[in-house]
């Protein structure tokens, strides 16, 4: 059995995503046939809970709309130049070392990931985008942020077309992934229905502020959730 979690956006106060951990039998393999089966074995096991539809958020979702919503598929504005999402966040990383490496803004998504693994050099320290430096703590803050103000623009679509009770995203494992493609869209969906997505794309400080509240018992969260819902 492996544990793979889903993420279910809130409304009102408070954190903006319940992240719910589910216990499933996982197929091994890297073929999209495999992880596919592993998507259906999650989106099952959460249906079996009373947590339905979920949205698998990465290129290997079984919907068009997940595959879309992928950060490799995704593009942000900077100076009015649209950019490759997964390429601009990789580009934000300031090493101790080597500093930034801001040419990996010119890679396409895939290229800049592997790219960085040689040319940043030293523990990564800050993130700079636009000018401006930001912290590294919460550690998925940064990447939420740059994922929610890249996809901000299309709240008006998204909010017509995200009808899901969660989302996940096969890829991310607990304790080893930081950032979580599922969980960036639950952010943008609690944010959505609470009035606020526009205000914090464009807030770093706001949206910092509300995820470190969040995450400061994100880890009793997770421990307690199947007990909450009877698992």
């Amino acid at each position: 059995m492996t544990m793979r979690p889903i993420f279910v956006p809130r409304s009102g106060w408070g954190a903006l995503v319940e992240t719910v951990p589910i216990d499933i039998g996982w197929h091994g393999g890297f073929s999209i046939s495999q992880k596919q089966k592993n998507i259906f074995a999650l989106h099952e096991k959460a249906t079996q809970i009373g947590i339905s539809p979920v949205l698998e958020i990465s290129t290997k979702s079984p919907e068009e709309l997940g595959k879309r919503l992928s950060a490799f598929n995704l593009r942000i504005e900077i100076n009015g130049m649209m950019r490759p999402l997964e390429s601009v966040y990789q580009s934000s990383k300031v090493f101790s070392e080597s500093g930034q490496q801001i040419q990996l803004l010119e890679f396409g998504p895939f290229e800049a990931k592997r790219l960085v693994r040689n040319l940043g050099v030293g523990q990564v320290v800050a993130f700079r985008f636009m000018g401006k430096d930001y912290p590294i703590e919460p550690k998925n803050a940064f990447y939420d942020w740059l994922y929610i103000r890249a996809i901000a623009p299309h709240e008006e679509w998204l909010k017509r077309n995200l009808n899901f009770a969660a989302y996940s995203d096969i890829e991310f494992t607990p304790g080893k992934s930081i950032n979580c493609q599922g969980r960036a869209v639950a952010e943008f969906h609690a944010l959505s229905l609470r009035g606020a997505a526009m205000d914090c794309a464009y807030d770093f400080g706001s949206f910092h502020e509300m995820i470190s509240l969040a995450q400061r018992g994100d880890d009793l969260e997770l421990a307690s959730s199947s007990v909450h819902r009877g698992r």
